[in-house]
């Protein structure tokens, strides 16, 4: 889900004094990391690993947010377990910086409600299939760590409605979820475009994919993923379409409160190495042997067997080995979540560089 708070300046007033006033004590307090880093230093007057991950060893648990239901990213499953793409980078977190990837408490967040409780506390990280945008970065206080899941805005629709592609739409009504940029982005698409396409909004998505079923509206728009995920619980999905094309970009992914440099830090490298491990054929099986008998740097320090890579932010060297084990790599998880063990969407811009995709792993050098 890919929202911005239609009432930003509703949630900050909520917010505002106390707000402000509470982020600046968590500076004041030593979550404000500071300056560059030199190579397996930590900023001057700062340590590693910062307070955030102090408070999580400390609590023995990590507070994780996530969605209240869209299969993909987070949805429980008949047990009540939770899984997901977005669940399961809280549980290789959990792994990294606590050894058990069932230490993680699950919060899940509305879109409305989910910065408001990344910026209250509440939650270390929300990782909750929400966009990166400039907005959230600069006004919201908010540290945009890294995309874990690179998306657009697509329509979903009922085949009955006779339409193939999105400009079709004009004098369509299309529910969809409140305070988010679903809806500024159809305003802007409709405006490009010379078209009227109407809006019904919902809190929830599993709502408003509720009432398109019901006639209320014409269909439903979310992100791509979303959309896939929200598709297989129709009851026929085959009377359903997804239009071609998307009327955005949406990059989805870890969203931190800004001040603890350290921990940002963690979890944008914790991305980074499911991304090198796939990359570098290391999986959930083999993780453990890869480690004793690779002689290939890159994996040797992936895994922990040289270069304190762990230790050089606070953590031991383990840390990366612990996450891989846990949920597996960045494919093994896309592909049982969103790929032919799950929703059938091909990975497309979610491959590897190398595969003509835009995630890209950076070096563990």
């Amino acid at each position: 889900m890919t929202g911005f708070p239609n009432g930003l300046g509703r949630s900050l007033r909520r917010l505002g004094v106390a707000g402000l006033a509470a982020a600046t004590m968590l500076m004041g307090s030593g979550l404000a990391g500071s300056g560059a880093h030199a190579q397996g230093a930590a900023p001057a007057g700062a340590t590693w690993p910062g307070v955030t991950v102090e408070a999580i060893k400390k609590r023995g648990q990590l507070n994780c947010g996530i969605d209240v239901g869209v299969p993909g990213f987070a949805s429980q499953d008949n047990t009540g377990r939770w899984q997901g793409l977005d669940v399961s980078y809280c549980r290789a977190i959990a792994a990294a910086v606590l050894g058990d990837p069932e230490k993680v408490r699950f919060v899940p967040t509305t879109t409305p409600a989910r910065f408001t409780v990344l910026q209250s506390g509440e939650i270390d990280v929300l990782i909750r299939d929400s966009t990166l945008t400039f907005t959230r970065s600069v006004q919201l206080g908010l540290d945009e760590v890294v995309p874990n899941f690179y998306a657009g805005q697509g329509f979903l629709v009922s085949k009955k409605l006779g339409v193939s592609k999105i400009a079709d739409l004009n004098g369509a009504t299309i529910c969809t979820l409140t305070g988010a940029t679903l809806e500024l982005n159809i305003a802007d698409f409709a405006k490009s475009h010379g078209t009227k396409i109407g809006t019904l909004l919902f809190e929830k998505a599993d709502e408003a994919v509720a009432a398109m079923e019901t006639g209320r509206c014409d269909g439903y728009t979310d992100d791509t993923g979303s959309l896939a995920g929200m598709r297989s619980t129709l009851k026929n999905p085959a009377d359903w379409v997804v239009l071609d094309g998307v009327i955005s970009k949406e990059p989805l992914g870890i969203h931190t409160r800004t001040g603890d440099a350290q921990w940002s830090k963690i979890l944008f490298w914790l991305h980074e190495g499911l991304l090198t491990a796939e990359e570098n054929g290391v999986t959930k099986a083999n993780a453990d042997e890869m480690k004793k008998s690779s002689s290939d740097p890159f994996i040797r320090r992936l895994l922990g067997a040289e270069g304190e890579f762990g230790k050089k932010m606070g953590l031991d060297d383990e840390w990366m080995l612990r996450a891989i084990k846990a949920v597996g790599n960045y494919g093994e998880i896309y592909d049982a979540y969103f790929g032919p063990k799950g929703l059938d969407l091909p990975r497309g811009q979610n491959n590897l560089a190398s595969k003509g995709g835009l995630q890209y792993p950076l070096p563990f050098r």
